[in-house]
């Protein structure tokens, strides 16, 4: 499992996650829903090591950061380097290979299946600049599965993609959790929280709930997460707590 203990995040000592505590279980399907500015992407880059806690801790309890697999916003993605699609998703096999590692014919041919597990068989070739927004999300998603890692956290998996591709990557995702791996996901859209994700977590740089997903998807909660919308401020007071 994840445990967040005390958790605080954020940059030049103003948090963005405030003193957030909670685990997400194994083989949990959790949806990170809140505003824009409210912390959601930032939680997701501490729990893999991208951002340095400014207080608190994120604890893996039975697997270590190389069971992760993460995959950023598709806008996030760098298209000014020449990578094929093919390329891309063996990025995945880091995991197996390290750094410098070679990719081995059978290597290879594990990212095309996951090309073509997602739609975009024949399309190895291409580059990714090439591609829509909707296949790079696709592509994102080959090279998560060839990861194999038992831990996947997406950031707006479902970000200007079309509902085919949507239903599609629930699907994957679903049978992520069966295979007893833990999914965390940014998602906005409530509907589709509540009809696929068994688990959600509402933040507003605090938590504001977090659990089953018809639990915490109430009208009161919503009305606090509403009464917190105010995005970030890089101006507002340094978290003394946090500072000590």
């Amino acid at each position: 499992m994840i445990i967040l203990d005390d958790l605080t995040l954020g940059y030049d000592r103003h948090p963005a996650v405030h003193h957030a505590s909670g685990r997400f279980e194994q083989a949990s399907m959790t949806a990170v829903v809140g505003p824009n500015g409210a912390g959601k992407s930032t939680l997701l880059k501490g729990i893999v090591g991208l951002i340095k806690p400014q207080s608190g801790r994120v604890k893996l309890s039975g697997i270590d950061k190389r069971d992760i697999a993460y995959s950023p916003q598709v806008a996030e993605m760098d298209l000014t380097f020449p990578l094929s699609v093919l390329d891309a998703v063996c990025l995945g096999h880091w995991r197996r290979t390290g750094a410098f590692g070679a990719i081995t014919p059978r290597l290879r041919q594990e990212a095309l299946y996951a090309l073509g597990g997602v739609g975009l068989d024949g399309f190895d070739d291409r580059s990714l600049e090439s591609l829509s927004v909707g296949q790079r999300q696709r592509a994102l998603f080959a090279r998560v599965i060839v990861a194999d890692a038992s831990v996947i956290i997406l950031d707006e998996p479902f970000a200007a993609v079309d509902a085919g591709t949507t239903l599609d990557l629930l699907e994957l995702m679903r049978v992520w959790r069966m295979q007893g791996r833990t999914v965390i996901a940014v998602v906005h859209d409530l509907d589709l929280v509540r009809n696929h994700f068994p688990h959600c977590l509402l933040l507003a740089r605090e938590i504001v709930a977090w659990g089953p997903t018809e639990q915490v998807l109430i009208a009161d909660n919503l009305e606090t997460l509403r009464n917190r919308t105010e995005a970030w401020d890089e101006h507002a007071p340094v978290c003394e707590r946090g500072a000590a």
